[in-house]
Formats: C-alpha cells, structure tokens, sequence
C-alpha cells in the first residue's frame, strides 16, 4: 500500500485545494471559497508541487497563472472529484427506501425537447416495473456535470452543447435552432436569421447560463432558471438561442425565429458508462424505441 506521502498518490483534499486556486487564479479568493486561512492553503499548494516534483501554478505580481502540469491536474482533479461525490451520492440513494432500484434522476435542458421528454415519461411508466424518475431541469450544460457528480443517473444531452466524454449514449433527436426575441424587437417580424443577424444585438445581449458554478464574460443577465430567461426576454432585456422544441414553453410575448446557419442540435439521452441499473437499463430501451 502506497504511503501517505507517496509522490503518485493525491488525497481529495489536495485537490479540492488545488482547484479552488486554479478556478480562481488567486490566493484570497480560493482561501474565502474553501473557508480557510490564506497561509495554510499556499503551503498546501507548495507542498503538494514538492511531492509531485512539478510547478502547477506560475505567481508574480500581476497574479496567479497555471502551467502545463496545472491544466493537467486541473482536468484530472476536476474528474476525480466528481467521481468520489459521484460514488457518494448514488450509494447514499442506493441505501434509501426503494433505493437506486425504484427510483432514477433524470437532468434535463430547461424548456429543451418538452415533447420529446413527455413521451418518454409516458411510454416508460407503462413498462412493467417502471422506475420513479425525477426530473431535474438545469442550465444550459449543467446537465453534462450534473451526470458526472453523481446528483443525476441519466440525463438529455444536447451537441454540440454538451460533451459526452466519458458516458454511453443513444442519439435521440436531430432539430434546428431558433432565436427567441421579445416580440416586439425588429427581428422579431424576419422569417429567418442567421448567426450574424444574432450576434452583438444593440441592447439585446445573449442570456448567460452558470457552468461550473460561475458565469461565462459577457453583457448578458445572468440566468438562474427558465421562468427568469422568459421574463426577461418579454420585458426586452435578453434573447436566446434553443432547440426548436423550445416553442412549446414560449409566452406571447415572445418570437421564435428560425436561425438557418445554427448547426443542428441533436439530443441524446446519456448515462455513465460503468452502470449496472436495471431500471435505467429499460428506460434506455424505451428512449431508442420512441
């Protein structure tokens, strides 16, 4: 068994550490984010680069930057974390009543594939020894890390939105995009728009959608759920790009206008590629056959 201090063994609390500072490229913030001092978190850093024998982070004093070995451990961290809250949550549900058997958690795209999902849930509990599913809407890509930290089992994915690294998939549904504008902006009467038409609107930015806890830079509001993004689509202050099934939540006050340009966005249902459930196994197979 490797000692503790082994130079090829990484304890989750390293990379918690880590992570924190790579995310935030500075000390303080990662320190306050972890709820630690600032001096053990550094030390933590130096002696975790110490037993690997690399520089993760390059400091001087315009701030903090990564390094090729810190992208890396970035990319690993992130997995293995994932992995061990992955590992936790599903065995804490596994041990509830009913456990992992009778029950699954489905994350789906907010307002995304809403006939494509109703026909699913239909079709799957008229299978003999159907599942409880739980629907989880999210975000825009949260479904993709929500599947991988474990808080879901299967879940609706959408390229080239999300990436399927890492899971099985079925490919469910291929449709075009549409821009969904206030209905009363010049835009909105156009038949079509192309991604040009679309891009850096005076006064009409593109909603911003958390990925990984944080939001991408940008002028648009910051979006927590679907009925705030339709709000402000109503009142003017944002637009957005879905999948055409979005039409089936739009308001009156919104307009759908077909963008020609937008790759396809193709929906698949995904799930991680070690399962052994019996009860994702069928709604798996009923999915294929819809």
């Amino acid at each position: 068994m490797d000692a503790p201090d082994a130079p090829d063994t990484l304890e989750t609390r390293e990379l918690r550490y880590f992570t924190a500072v790579a995310e935030e490229l500075h000390f303080g913030r990662a320190a306050e984010r972890l709820g630690i001092a600032q001096p053990p978190l550094s030390r933590a850093i130096q002696q975790l680069e110490r037993r690997l024998g690399v520089s993760l982070l390059e400091r001087d004093r315009r701030g903090v930057s990564l390094t090729g070995a810190g992208e890396v451990l970035l990319h690993e961290g992130r997995a293995a974390l994932d992995a061990a809250t992955a590992a936790a949550r599903r065995t804490r549900r596994a041990g509830t009543p009913g456990g992992a058997r009778n029950r699954l958690v489905l994350a789906v795209k907010a307002a995304a594939s809403h006939e494509l999902l109703q026909k699913l849930l239909a079709a799957y509990a008229a299978e003999p020894g159907a599942a409880e599913v739980e629907v989880l809407p999210s975000g825009t890509c949260e479904q993709e890390e929500m599947l991988r930290d474990g808080r879901a089992d299967v879940a609706l994915m959408h390229r080239p939105f999300n990436s399927l690294a890492g899971f099985d998939s079925e490919e469910l549904l291929t449709e075009g995009q549409i821009a969904i504008l206030p209905a009363g902006h010049p835009l909105a009467a156009r038949k079509t728009l192309s991604l040009a038409d679309v891009t850096d609107i005076p006064g009409l930015p593109h909603a911003r959608w958390p990925r990984r806890g944080s939001y991408p830079p940008g002028p648009g509001p910051e979006i927590h759920d679907q009925t705030q993004l339709a709000q402000l689509i109503a009142l003017g202050r944002t637009m957005a790009l879905f999948p055409e099934s979005a039409r089936a939540w739009l308001w009156a006050e919104h307009a759908a206008v077909p963008v020609t340009d937008a790759p396809p966005v193709v929906t698949h249902i995904a799930w991680p590629a070690h399962s052994r459930s019996l009860a994702l196994a069928g709604l798996i197979r009923t999915a294929t056959r819809l």
